[in-house]
């Protein structure tokens, strides 16, 4: 059994349990907005560590919001979450991650159990990858929910490993949180927000408003 964490009315990370049960048949790692288990219905989901990745926020050729992937890395290690693949059925997952390759992660997933059947991570494409910008930015409705489900699962310490482990940092935030458009957005309490904003303001993130483009 591993643990995650929630905050409590006072604004303390409390631990609590978070059960390792799944079918070990059809697996994907999460290493962003899935952290956040308030998002998705996800069965049999538990912690886990994928070695020789790094967190990148990139966007893919064609999209409006830059999101998070990952790229090869040595030596790195990246936290996340494992989940189950509903229903073994992969087209749809796929579907949902169209942006993304579904890659063979089975050789590099820590899961502390037996080897799965399958077990794949998602990056996007190289071929699509582009960098950040004002016309296609970071949301911050997103950015709240991946920092949150890192608060929640694995603590102060793990976002901040989180944090460390990601590249690219500095690139346009767009202020979303009044009318957030990332559609999974989250309510955060006052100390995750305000971990939220000490992040963007120390790793130097352009965040701007929407009348900043007018």
């Amino acid at each position: 059994m591993r643990t995650c964490t929630q905050l409590s009315k006072s604004g303390l990370i409390q631990v609590n349990p978070v059960a390792q049960t799944c079918s070990m048949d059809a697996l994907f790692f999460g290493y962003g907005s899935l952290v956040n288990v308030a998002t998705h219905d996800y069965s049999g989901h538990f912690p886990a560590t994928a070695i020789g990745w790094q967190r990148a926020w990139r966007c893919a050729a064609g999209r409006k919001a830059a999101f998070l992937t990952v790229i090869e890395a040595p030596g790195s290690r990246i936290d996340g979450l494992v989940a189950e693949v509903p229903g073994g059925d992969w087209a749809a997952l796929d579907a949902r991650e169209a942006s993304y390759d579904r890659l063979d992660a089975r050789h590099c997933i820590d899961i502390g159990q037996k080897e799965p059947r399958e077990l794949a991570i998602y990056a996007i494409a190289p071929e699509s990858v582009t960098l950040p910008s004002r016309s296609s930015p970071v949301l911050l409705s997103y950015v709240d929910v991946v920092l949150q489900g890192y608060l929640r699962v694995f603590g102060q310490r793990g976002a901040e490993a989180f944090v460390d482990t990601t590249l690219g940092w500095d690139v346009p935030v767009l202020d979303d949180r009044a009318a957030p458009a990332y559609p999974r957005h989250q309510p955060l309490h006052m100390a995750e927000r305000d971990f939220v904003d000490a992040v963007l303001r120390a790793t130097g993130a352009d965040v701007f408003s929407k009348e900043a483009l007018a």
